[in-house]
């Protein structure tokens, strides 16, 4: 015990009167006038007297007190400010008490504007709020390490790769997030993992597309004006994706041509140009057959509200009992070119709003074949819609 340390006993403490007692080496114990008592440490670091409470004295023991008085005495010694180191010490226990469920969804809230429709769809989300925040979403970022991601992306690893890889690549960036907010995380975490993992023996299953000689048969099917049947037709005659098909809305057609928005399209360079999509005919009778259906100027919409789903049309597409999805007609628009019509590449391409080329070409050319794809396109519905398709093999 040091000289003059240790003046205080465990007694006195619980009657002192209201005052400031000393026990020692710069420990005090202050005994407020309502009764209740509060210890503190004077220390000197740098020539400046520093003062630090140390907690309650209903709640810290006199033994307890020296103790912390120990701890933070070491500090001064060493020059250093212990008030700020231990609030350096309360930030770093607060960082490594971030848990992964808030990192990542701050991590999707600064990205949502690099996202198609600001993420709404909820497919970048989607990965890690199915299959891997149920398991880990409580557990505090920096404690997460490659057995926790192995196991928590092993049931699916090898039954559904495709979703267990964007997991992966989803909560790589959630790690590098976390690090940049000054986390300490293992950013090579993910790829541990993927090592422990293992390749996977999933492979991807080809999107079921309708051979094009049979579109026209399908077509027909279709005649009774619901908004799926409707929507279907839409989508055969055009050959765009479902998405911007779903959003389509009247302001965005003017005459013959159909403008989608960049921030709906997918898979065009950068996203920043619109796409225009040529109507033929039979588009443009179609789009006349949905007016009685629009709801705030949209041409599907949904049964309560918005538009209609993604499902949808492949509900639809099931129910009569075949096997295709509605994504695959694009594939029956582009084999019908291949096998019917001597349409250029690029131009091909384009009907399917595909970019060809390096980018340096990309950035030379100027046009979108849009009037190439008008007559394209015409052509193509004149042998979807037709009620004889065997006849209709214009192909010059």
């Amino acid at each position: 015990m040091g000289r003059g340390q240790h003046k205080l006993t465990a007694m006195q403490i619980k009657t002192l009167p209201p005052g400031k007692y000393n026990d020692g080496a710069g420990l005090w114990l202050h005994r407020r006038d309502d009764g209740g008592a509060q210890w503190f440490l004077r220390v000197t670091v740098h020539g400046r007297r520093r003062e630090m409470g140390l907690g309650s004295a209903s709640e810290v023991s006199l033994k307890e007190a020296r103790q912390s008085a120990e701890q933070w005495r070491s500090y001064a010694r060493q020059g250093k400010d212990p008030i700020k180191e231990r609030e350096k010490e309360r930030r770093e226990a607060e960082r490594n008490l971030n848990c992964l469920a808030d990192v990542a969804t701050d991590a999707f809230e600064s990205r949502k504007a690099e996202l198609k429709g600001d993420g709404k769809a909820g497919r970048w989300f989607s990965p890690l709020e199915l299959h891997v925040l149920p398991k880990l979403g409580k557990v505090p970022v920096s404690d997460i390490d490659q057995i926790d991601i192995r196991d928590a992306l092993k049931p699916i690893w090898h039954s559904k790769g495709e979703t267990a890889r964007k997991a992966l690549n989803r909560l790589s960036i959630v790690l590098k997030h976390a690090a940049a907010l000054g986390l300490d995380v293992d950013l090579q975490a993910t790829e541990k993992a993927k090592a422990l993992l293992g390749k996977s023996r999933h492979k991807p299953q080809h999107i079921a597309a309708m051979p094009w000689i049979e579109v026209p048969e399908f077509y027909r099917t279709l005649e009774v004006p619901t908004t799926s049947n409707l929507a279907l037709r839409i989508l055969i005659l055009t050959a765009v994706r479902s998405g911007p098909l779903r959003f389509m809305h009247y302001d965005q057609i003017e005459g013959d041509v159909w403008t989608i928005p960049a921030d709906q399209m997918k898979g065009r360079l950068g996203q920043t140009s619109d796409f225009r999509v040529p109507l033929s005919s039979e588009a443009l009778h179609v789009v006349d057959l949905s007016r009685p259906f629009n709801r705030d100027g949209f041409l599907f919409p949904g049964l309560r509200k918005g538009v209609i789903s993604d499902m949808t049309m492949s509900q639809h597409m099931k129910k009569t009992g075949l096997d295709y999805r509605p994504h695959g007609f694009r594939s029956s628009l582009r084999d019908w070119l291949a096998d019917r019509t001597d349409t250029p590449h690029e131009i091909a391409e384009a009907c399917l709003a595909h970019s060809t080329g390096s980018q340096v070409e990309r950035a030379y050319r100027r046009t979108d074949y849009l009037e190439q794809r008008r007559e394209i396109m015409e052509r193509w519905s004149r042998f979807v819609a037709a009620s004889n398709p065997d006849a209709e093999h214009d192909d010059g």
